[in-house]
């Protein structure tokens, strides 16, 4: 069941019910007056915030124990909290975390976690784009919000200063990067590994465009350029592969998506992909779904079953050649 199922029936049931007007005594129209003297009082940055405040409701985590929703939630659990909580209609648009939430990210007003185990929110996203990934305000904000009317003013002012706003995002970066030592950022070795080794064996005319390997800015300032010499607009409603390459003779694209927990090419992923390929004028689209072990790739296609036809096949650990994955029988004899 999608997450905005499970929180929408939850909601009309009468087990998860909206926030009050304020929360930890901070209200909409407190958080407005703050947002609006740095330039961020846009309606949905306004309530992402109040969706953080929330120490009422429980962690949308299913496995998270003892942890409250400002706890740490992710760009979904943010977008489902805005969307049936707060508003009660729908769920927002998760692609709007580049308008509703890295605003917030870029002054140092949220700071990312990940829960790292039932009882443990370490910091940073050492795993690109783990549903683990979350958000929460930093406690310098709070403390400006919940200051009375009078105080917060000359606190937002030496907050907002230009050095305090460099300091925060250094000391996000060392514990994030402090963290990530913790884990292991498997996903991201294996997006490195088909750059550094599958695309200069197989995509040798090929230039990469994009990659996505964490959960920083969606788009690069060098990959914006790429993009254009490509003649390519990305669309907030754009679901964008981990790499996607560009042959500048042919006019072809290329999709490889690398997978450690889910992420395969299938059906779906393949149309979706042809239409963006088609609508950017492109010749043809081709299509990777990368592996780390023979082992992990048996366990997935064991039970789903779900790599496109016409699509390739590549293993890490197996690298020195590819697969083509058909439905067709012809040129066997």
């Amino acid at each position: 069941m999608k997450l905005e199922e499970k929180i929408g029936g939850r909601v009309k049931e009468g087990s998860l019910i909206s926030p009050g007007k304020s929360l930890q005594d901070v209200t909409k129209e407190k958080i407005e007056k703050v947002l609006k003297q740095i330039s961020r009082d846009k309606p949905d940055i306004i309530d992402a915030v109040f969706a953080l405040l929330d120490d009422q409701t429980d962690s949308f985590f299913p496995t998270a124990k003892n942890f409250k929703f400002c706890d740490g939630a992710s760009t979904a659990h943010i977008a489902c909290h805005i969307g049936l909580l707060q508003r009660g209609s729908g769920k927002l648009d998760r692609e709007g975390r580049d308008l509703w939430l890295k605003p917030l990210w870029e002054i140092g007003a949220i700071e990312k976690v990940s829960l790292f185990s039932p009882n443990e929110f370490i910091a940073g996203h050492p795993i690109a784009k783990s549903p683990n990934s979350a958000y929460r305000l930093t406690n310098s904000l709070i403390e400006i919000l919940k200051a009375p009317d009078g105080q917060w003013e000359p606190l937002l002012r030496e907050w907002s200063r230009a050095d305090k706003a460099r300091e925060r995002l250094e000391f996000q970066a060392k514990q994030a990067a402090l963290a990530k030592t913790q884990v292991d950022a498997t996903h991201e070795t294996l997006i490195n590994d088909i750059c550094e080794h599958y695309a200069p064996r197989f995509l040798p005319d090929y230039e990469i465009l994009y990659i996505d390997d964490s959960d920083g800015d969606r788009i690069t300032d060098k990959e914006k350029t790429a993009l254009a010499e490509a003649g390519i607009t990305i669309e907030l409603n754009d679901s964008m592969p981990d790499v996607l390459l560009w042959n500048r003779k042919t006019n072809v694209l290329w999709v490889v998506e690398a997978v450690c927990s889910d992420g395969e090419v299938d059906l779906h992923k393949k149309e979706n992909l042809k239409r963006f390929a088609v609508r950017h004028g492109k010749t043809e689209i081709g299509f990777t779904t990368a592996y780390r072990t023979w082992k992990e790739a048996a366990a997935r296609q064991k039970v789903h079953k779900n790599i496109a036809p016409e699509t390739y096949l590549w293993i890490q650990e197996d690298g020195a050649k590819q697969m083509l994955v058909s439905d067709a029988i012809s040129g066997l004899f």
